[in-house]
């Protein structure tokens, strides 16, 4: 896979690296944060936290009453240091992979977050939106914030 339609992204989370982890494995809590737009909705999250065990995610543009979902196999299960997992779009044949790596430092867990296996450039920039706005929608559902 080259470097055209692979997508990388790096993130900072005001949270433990246990708890961005478990946003990513948690249905309960990819339900609230899962989706492309941050007025969207995530209608199904189903996960079987396994190596060989199936993820699916259905997000739900209300505004275009459009579903967009997907799913894949864990290939790589390390908690709270490294998920991975192939990826398909129902609605596209090209087999992708997820890779998602959780760094704590001081309460803090960056995410290094590589999307491979795009179809074309455009995917990768259409998927960086998606995934920048899914980012904001994690980081209300997981960060401490000091009152």
């Amino acid at each position: 896979m080259t470097d055209a339609t692979t997508l990388r992204m790096e993130r900072t989370f005001n949270a433990p690296a246990q708890a961005v982890f478990d946003a990513w494995t948690s249905e309960e809590v990819l339900r609230r944060w899962w989706h492309a737009g941050h007025d969207w909705e995530t209608a199904e999250a189903e996960v079987d936290l396994r190596v060989g065990g199936a993820v699916r995610v259905v997000m739900r543009d209300p505004r275009r009453d459009v579903d967009h979902g997907g799913g894949g196999i864990y290939t790589e299960i390390e908690p709270p240091t490294r998920l991975a997992f192939t990826w398909l779009w129902d609605d596209n044949p090209a087999r992708q992979l997820i890779e998602i790596d959780f760094e704590e430092t001081d309460g803090r867990t960056t995410v290094s977050f590589t999307h491979s296996g795009l179809w074309d450039e455009e995917a990768v920039r259409s998927h960086e939106g998606g995934w920048g706005n899914a980012f904001d929608n994690l980081a209300r559902t997981v960060e401490v914030r000091a009152e």
